[in-house]
């Protein structure tokens, strides 16, 4: 680290030059014009970093969740922007849905702050959000010749998100269309039932995220409800 050099020092060193006749004499208009080219080139520098912060902070995602007063959810839109843990392909948990002719596919995010304390921890903190977002699968298209790739149209997005104080059961629900705000899910819904019976993690689907699945079984963090269910697998 740089520093400064001691005025102590400096003071001994200069009657020391002086003594022996070796003391350099600097005239003043030169220092005046070092201290100003000095403090413009240090002005010049704080300007520059102040206007990188403020684009920073202007183009940054938000990854909070945030909610209208009438308690709906707003959508969060820089989502694209936050970690991507998945993709399924035809993933349903409906029996009534596997011979669909319907193809698609689902991406899941989750916001930066949620994922770096899950890859610490093994467990999701408070103010996570996972989005799952839905595309329909394409199989002509370009020199695509077999199997499918997504369409760029988005069919359906459905948020996730962990708000200990807002939520009885912590987690929440939220079904968005086209709008850009949402009503919570019923929590007679069966998601929410499916979710705490089934999931890895704190009533999520860790056990499909496939970066997240051994770090939670490192970290002992898997529910006891998902171990059973896999040792009946076996």
């Amino acid at each position: 680290m740089l520093r400064a050099p001691e005025n102590g020092i400096n003071a001994a060193n200069r009657r020391q030059f002086a003594a022996n006749g070796l003391a350099i004499p600097v005239p003043r208009h030169h220092t005046a014009a070092m201290l100003t080219q000095t403090k413009t080139a240090l002005l010049i520098w704080i300007v520059a970093s102040s206007t990188i912060l403020v684009g920073q902070t202007a183009t940054a995602p938000a990854s909070s969740p945030a909610y209208t007063s009438d308690s709906q959810m707003k959508f969060p839109e820089g989502y694209r922007q936050w970690v991507y843990l998945t993709t399924g392909f035809d993933m349903s948990y409906n029996p009534a849905l596997q011979n669909s002719e319907h193809h698609m596919f689902d991406n899941v995010f989750v916001n930066p702050e949620a994922y770096r304390t899950f890859v610490e921890t093994g467990t999701w903190p408070d103010k996570t959000i996972l989005v799952l977002e839905a595309r329909g699968a394409e199989g002509k298209g370009s020199i695509n010749q077999k199997g499918n790739f997504q369409g760029t149209d988005v069919m359906a997005t459905e948020v996730h998100v962990k708000d200990e104080a807002r939520f009885p059961g912590k987690w929440a629900f939220f079904g968005f269309d086209d709008g850009k705000t949402a009503a919570m899910i019923p929590q007679s819904a069966s998601c929410y039932s499916c979710h705490a019976e089934h999931g890895a993690v704190d009533t999520t689907f860790v056990q499909f995220y496939p970066t997240l699945l051994p770090i939670a079984k490192a970290k002992a963090t898997l529910s006891p409800s998902y171990l059973k269910e896999t040792t009946a697998q076996k």
